[in-house]
């Protein structure tokens, strides 16, 4: 056999081998990662799941997933241990990292725009109707010739009624 034949063959096997050795490492990654969880780590479960490690023994864990809410899971099913600041972050909406000279965006938008003591007085005292440009029959001066209104009648479009 020559070597043009072999070359697939050994192409194939060094790519599993890399393959498998990546894997291992990963592996291997984890497991230190689970050693490592103490009682009071936050953690997620590989369900999606955050509680709080409150016992760790040798292939389970006693989780604290909420008040009087205690889980056991296998050591395997944890699929990360958080950091104190991230897991108040998901689970508490705690924020560490926010600066208190930073401008706080408000609820509401009342306070982003400029208001003068003067306008809001004059808008509060304005209560004249809109003038929509729509007149009743009843709203016309009396001296309005009785044609104008039978001429303001036949100008409607098609589908108006004068029903209230």
């Amino acid at each position: 056999m020559s070597l043009v034949t072999l070359l697939p063959f050994i192409v194939l096997i060094g790519a599993m081998f890399l393959m498998t050795r990546s894997a291992k490492k990963k592996q291997q990654q984890a497991i230190e990662m689970r050693n490592q969880m103490q009682p009071g780590s936050g953690v997620r479960t590989i369900g999606g799941m955050y509680a709080t490690v409150k016992e760790v023994s040798e292939d389970t864990v006693l989780l604290d997933a909420g008040p009087g809410v205690e889980l056991l899971f296998a050591k395997n099913s944890i699929g990360a241990v958080l950091t104190d600041e991230e897991y108040n972050r998901i689970v508490h909406g705690i924020e560490h990292d926010l600066q208190s000279d930073a401008d706080v965006v408000p609820d509401d938008a009342s306070s982003l725009t400029e208001t003068d003591d003067s306008s809001d007085a004059a808008a509060a005292s304005d209560d004249t109707p809109v003038d929509l440009g729509k007149k009743d029959v009843a709203d016309e001066p009396a001296d309005a010739p009785a044609d104008a209104t039978a001429d303001a009648r036949s100008k409607k479009s098609d589908g108006e009624t004068d029903a209230k």
